[in-house]
């Protein structure tokens, strides 16, 4: 049985020691096995309370870090690459602390930041991106964690939009501990087909992340979720399907993910009806709460 994991952003943004003990508590609560916690800014979590809430909660973490304004690590200017190398730093030491075996986010540039690419300010892009992002995959190498980028939809990003410009773009860094994280919202978007995407990805693959085609809910949508599941089965990969979708009540994570209306009647009923769907898809339906 595969293991079922959701993101703190359905419930609150941002994630900070105040919130986390009673959040993972529910989560634990509504039958998930894992939580991915976002990071968005250093010292939001303090690890040894983290680890303590987690061991409580008895969840599996995972690490996830966002691009918001002013973290880029192309086309800008060196101090911004330097502030964004260690903010990924600090994701990547909260996983070596709290037990995560990955981070993951599309660290290139800005979610939300898009300029249109010649091939060859493409290709010398890359090269930048690559440059940049190396530093910061030795640190997470030297911590055991590995890094999964994401790509995103091209209403967030113009510079990694699918898994090929991903495996493209990463290069030598796929044999550094660098990976791919999946999201299948993005997938939807912008492969011609998930399965084949995660397929492509291949042993690269470090982490997904699933929810409905709305954003809402996995289940229901217009996702074939038998075909995707297949293809994770075929590259092996061993990991959980974590729901991520969002809140709706902070503005600047709204707006970020074009969030305009209520994709639940509340984040329990999403996460609920989330994690009796992918259970179903193990014909499991034995942790569900009903």
């Amino acid at each position: 049985m595969r293991a079922i994991g959701i993101n703190t952003w359905v419930w609150t943004s941002p994630l900070t020691d105040a919130v986390l003990p009673g959040l993972l508590a529910r989560i634990a609560e509504l039958g998930f096995d894992a939580v991915e916690l976002p990071l968005e800014n250093v010292g939001d979590l303090d690890p040894a309370r983290t680890a303590a809430s987690l061991a409580e909660a008895g969840l599996t973490p995972y690490v996830v870090a966002a691009m918001a304004p002013g973290r880029d690590l192309v086309a800008t200017d060196a101090a911004t690459v330097a502030r964004t190398q260690d903010y990924l730093r600090g994701a990547v030491d909260l996983a070596e602390a709290i037990g995560a075996t990955s981070v993951c986010g599309p660290f290139y540039a800005q979610t939300g930041r898009v300029w249109r690419l010649s091939e060859d300010e493409r290709t010398a892009a890359y090269a930048e991106w690559r440059e940049h992002l190396a530093p910061v995959a030795d640190h997470a190498a030297a911590a055991g964690v590995r890094i999964g980028v994401e790509p995103l939809n091209r209403y967030e990003t113009s510079l990694v939009n699918t898994v090929d410009q991903a495996l493209t773009g990463l290069g030598p860094l796929l044999e550094q501990g660098v990976g791919l994280a999946l999201d299948t919202y993005h997938l939807n978007i912008e492969e011609r087909s998930s399965a084949a995407a995660v397929r492509a990805a291949g042993r690269h693959l470090v982490h997904v992340q699933v929810c409905g085609s709305d954003r809402g809910a996995p289940g229901g949508d217009q996702t074939d979720w038998p075909a995707l599941v297949a293809a994770l089965d075929e590259v092996g990969y061993a990991g959980p399907l974590n729901i991520e979708s969002f809140t709706p009540d902070n503005a600047s994570i709204a707006v970020a993910a074009s969030i305009w209306r209520p994709l639940a009647a509340s984040p329990d009923d999403l996460a609920r009806d989330g994690l009796a769907f992918l259970r179903s898809l193990d014909g499991d339906t034995s942790h569900v709460l009903y």
